[in-house]
């Protein structure tokens, strides 16, 4: 028994969901998001709650149960709040900066590298030395942070490269004599 596909998603007000077949439109203040569900789950709105019931007892049925419930739970997240990833930069010269839809990062390379920013996210770049990931699609904005932190990824000896807001680094110690 799936204790968190037992839970029904409330939507808060402002936020309204429509079901047509397998697939859920969640529509709020930052926008709407849909999801299509497999044919294991069935989707019911009723009372400003959306919840979700698994079709049989099959393995299958009762992993995309909690699964589905979890993607819906995302979508009301993501058109009332949204997402949001924060990178820091440390390193002697590293530093972004926003030019338009690009990201422009000097990252100790021969050449600064350009970021195009995808549709559907907003990155800015408050200091030179930090990096703010927004958006309401949880998948998107953590690929985007990821693929940006996949740039210069922070190494033990120095810590030097992009990180998570938070994240902590092991830190090695160098050579001895």
């Amino acid at each position: 028994m799936s204790r968190i596909g037992k839970k029904p998603v409330s939507l808060p007000s402002g936020v309204t969901a429509s079901v047509s077949g397998q697939t859920i439109e969640v529509k709020g203040a930052k926008g709407s998001r849909s999801f299509t569900a497999t044919d294991d789950v069935t989707i019911a709105v009723e009372d400003n709650a959306v919840s979700v019931t698994p079709r049989g007892s099959s393995k299958r049925a009762r992993q995309q149960w909690g699964m589905t419930r979890t993607m819906i739970e995302n979508l009301v997240t993501g058109v009332t709040e949204g997402f949001k990833k924060e990178l820091e930069i440390t390193g002697v010269g590293y530093r972004a900066q926003m030019q338009g839809n690009t990201l422009k990062l000097a990252l100790g390379y021969s050449h600064d590298v350009d970021f195009e920013v995808p549709a559907g996210v907003t990155v800015t770049a408050p200091k030179q030395t930090e990096i703010v990931v927004e958006g309401t699609d949880q998948q998107l904005v953590g690929q985007v942070a990821a693929n940006i932190r996949e740039w210069r990824k922070p190494e033990p000896y120095k810590g030097k490269g992009i990180r998570y807001k938070g994240e902590y680094i092991f830190r090695k110690e160098g050579k001895k004599k």
